[in-house]
């Protein structure tokens, strides 16, 4: 093994290491022509106690939140020796020059292997999801994974201390990191602007009509607004992961918060690594369609069929009409698939937190890219548990929905229905709006003609004097001087303004194709006067009718006995949001009841807060559209139609789970001729190499051969599975096959990054 250098400062060190099955295990540092006075073990395979370094490995690995403090102070207990905080930063040196050794033998691993081209990893990184075979059904994505950043891993600027921070040349090792260059390219490519008719800002109020849900997001908001705090080098990382959950990529977000270019540039790798038909689901999925169609990706992703949706736990925080389009339920093709997974690697590496506040950018690198490699070991080590859970979830609810759904070929028109009517309700018909505009024109060309008339009476008033006065006390030409200019002003400006009036009030006449003027008074005008007041009635009418719709439909979320607390937690801050935007809805309409002849009555919070679904709000009678008896609005309907959806959801899950089987199987038994072929050519020409690969070949093969009873034991229970590849392996009479359910990540842990 060639030797490696460790840098500290301004100085360094070169390590040699001896890694043949003969030879000391030992690695020293010598510094100059000094005797070192500091030897660590850095391996011990010949010896049956792991060394100091693969120990503390081993140990972060299963639990991230041990340091190397923490492992000095045991050791320094168990020897009785006092701490020393030099002890720390040897351990941390000795570790780094473990860490290299074991990157160099993987490298030679992957060489030998032939895993070193260019994308190999994110080519074989789940064997389930990118193993794809020939003549396999096809699947309507190809590929599914979903996105988003995470600011619980900063580091801190060590410049605020005003110290210079450490030089440091070296780099992340691993092929998980997208470079920062290659991130600054999609620099710029999201248009700044201000999202000003957001649904659920109490603020927007002149624009009542909207139906946006993007404004609850952070990450929605304006480029110029997703500021970092100045004590931070790095915000925190941005990740995008298959369905099964293998971390794929990463970039860290320097100096700022989750800008468009981290995912642009993450969107552009995977689209080039993975081809054609792909989906991803993120936080914002819905509005960032807009950014992603109109940056330099927007022709490659219409070419290559991509789309976009949002995680099944964050569509239930945006508004209804958003869930129809972008949740995963309503999309064909998503299966089971949450788009959540991003959330499951955060619960794991937010406990990374404390470690690497203050590390160095090497060490805060190194940190993460060691915790991806062990979470994604362990994520293929429970593989086929996630398979067959899934398997078996798919089955049951077949089963369970086909027996509650009798007829289910209304449900899909009970969903266009319904995303009509939402959208019916954001503007008025058209030959209302029209006749409205009308009105509104010749009242104001009406009110230009009487300020002109109105002044030109007073200013003669103020020339000429009260009638009947015979002695002016006072001189009146400063007074009539400056009336004079205030007349040039109105003068200069008043045909200005009845000119526009006149030019608006004929325009509209042409649209409505009207022969004669209507006169101020006229049974036409009178008409339609009320038509508009009647509009703008309506208008507020349909804007509550449209947040209480939607709050009605999250309202039934929350009831549902299998919704955690803390997704009834975020679902209840959307409501408390909404709940605002429907008591200003209220004040709007009851100002435009109270003004049509006769009034309608007023409403307040207290009449609509305890609806509990569509048919209770009364007051929906008395809109433009009377809902209450279509089918889609109704409870039992409503309810049925999710459970129409999910059960397509379910058939899809198994179909796309007979795929993934075959692909695991196959890529076991490939993997594994390979593999032997490998040890076998290396035992003649390099032995030392040979007997690594072996090592790394037997913890393998052991996962492979409980993957195989697990899916075997698939193929014993499930009927309509077909036929499932197997490969050779040892008898399994003789392998310990007891199952271990695989511990799942508390929903409670991960959720903390979103609610926070």
């Amino acid at each position: 093994m060639d030797g490696c250098s460790w840098m500290k400062g301004d100085e360094s060190a070169r390590i040699y290491a001896s890694l043949s099955a003969g030879r000391s295990r030992a690695t020293s540092a010598r510094r100059g022509k000094v005797s070192p006075h500091v030897a660590i073990a850095v391996d011990s395979m010949g010896n049956h106690a792991a060394s100091l370094c693969s120990a503390y490995h081993q140990t972060h690995r299963v639990c991230p939140t041990f340091s190397f403090q923490a492992q000095c102070k045991t050791l320094c207990f168990l020897h009785d020796i006092p701490y020393r905080p030099y002890l720390t930063t040897q351990l941390s040196a000795a570790f780094d020059v473990y860490v290299e050794i074991l990157h160099r033998v993987e490298q030679r691993l992957c060489a030998a292997l032939k895993r070193n081209t260019p994308h190999w990893r994110l080519l074989n990184s789940c064997p389930a999801c990118f193993h794809v075979l020939e003549d396999e059904p096809k699947l309507e994505f190809n590929w599914l994974v979903s996105i988003d950043g995470n600011n619980s891993l900063k580091r801190w600027d060590s410049t605020i201390y005003g110290t210079s921070a450490r030089l440091d040349s070296r780099k992340a090792r691993s092929d998980f990191w997208i470079e920062p260059g290659t991130v600054d390219k999609f620099n710029g490519e999201a248009v700044p602007e201000e999202h000003t008719n957001w649904e659920d800002d109490p603020a927007a109020e002149t624009n009542p009509g909207s139906f946006s849900c993007a404004d609850r997001w952070k990450n929605t908001g304006p480029e110029v607004r997703k500021k970092m705090f100045s004590v931070f080098d790095e915000l925190g990382i941005f990740i995008a992961v298959c369905r099964h959950r293998f971390v794929l990529l990463a970039c860290d977000m320097i100096r700022s918060g989750e800008l468009s270019k981290y995912l642009l540039a993450i969107l552009d790798k995977l689209l080039t690594v993975y081809g054609k038909n792909g989906a991803c689901a993120y936080d914002i999925g819905c509005a960032f369609t807009k950014t992603l169609g109109n940056s330099s990706l927007g022709p490659r992703v219409h070419q290559l069929g991509f789309r976009l949706m949002v995680g099944a736990f964050h569509g239930h925080a945006h508004n209804r009409k958003c869930q129809l389009d972008w949740h995963p339920v309503y999309i064909p093709g998503t299966g089971h698939s949450e788009g959540e997974g991003c959330e499951h690697v955060f619960s794991a590496s937010n406990a990374l937190a404390r470690g690497t506040r203050h590390a160095s950018k090497f060490h805060w690198h190194q940190t993460i890219e060691q915790h991806f490699a062990f979470w994604n070991n362990d994520k293929y080590a429970a593989l086929s548990n996630f398979l067959w859970n899934h398997y078996r979830e798919a089955l049951k609810s077949v089963q369970i929905l086909t027996a509650e759904l009798t007829a289910i070929k209304d449900f899909p028109r009970y969903l266009e229905e319904e995303h009509a009517y939402l959208d019916s309700l954001k503007q008025l018909p058209a030959r209302d709006q029209i006749c409205i505009r009308y009105v509104e024109a010749l009242d104001e060309l009406a009110e230009r003609r009487l300020v002109l008339f109105c002044y030109i009476n007073v200013s003669n008033l103020k020339i000429l004097g009260p009638i009947g006065t015979q002695h002016v006390k006072q001189p009146i030409m400063p007074s009539l001087a400056s009336l004079l200019a205030a007349w040039r002003r109105f003068i200069k400006h008043s045909p200005k303004l009845a000119s526009h009036a006149e030019a608006l009030v004929a325009h509209v006449e042409i649209q409505l194709v009207v022969d004669a003027r209507w006169e101020i008074g006229g049974p036409e005008y009178n008409q339609f006067k009320m038509e508009a007041r009647l509009g703008k009635y309506r208008t507020a009418l349909n804007e509550l009718e449209r947040l209480v719709v939607m709050r009605l439909f999250e309202l039934s979320k929350l009831s549902l006995s299998g919704t955690g607390y803390k997704l009834c937690q975020q679902i209840s801050k959307a409501l408390q949001r909404r709940s605002e935007a429907i008591r200003n809805a209220i004040n709007r309409y009851n100002i435009q009841a109270v003004a049509l002849n006769p009034p309608r009555p007023k409403i307040s919070w207290k009449d609509i807060a305890d609806y509990s679904f569509i048919g209770e709000f009364d007051l929906l009678r008395h809109s433009r559209t009377d809902i209450w008896t279509n089918d889609w609005a109704k409870p039992a309907h409503c309810e049925a139609t999710t459970k129409y959806f999910k059960l397509h959801q379910a058939h899809e899950e198994v179909t796309r789970l007979n795929v993934e089987i075959r692909r695991l199987c196959t890529a076991m038994h490939t993997e594994e001729i390979q593999t032997t072929a490998v040890i076998q050519d290396l035992l003649i020409s390099d032995q030392t190499l040979a007997h690594e690969l072996q090592h790394h070949w037997c913890s393998r093969a052991a996962i492979n051969a409980v993957h195989t009873y697990r899916l075997n034991s698939v193929t014993q229970n499930v009927d309509d599975i077909g036929a499932i590849i197997s490969s050779d392996y040892t008898d399994m009479d003789a392998i310990d096959c007891e199952e271990h359910d695989t511990t799942t990540e508390d929903m409670a842990d991960f959720l903390h990054s979103i609610i926070d």
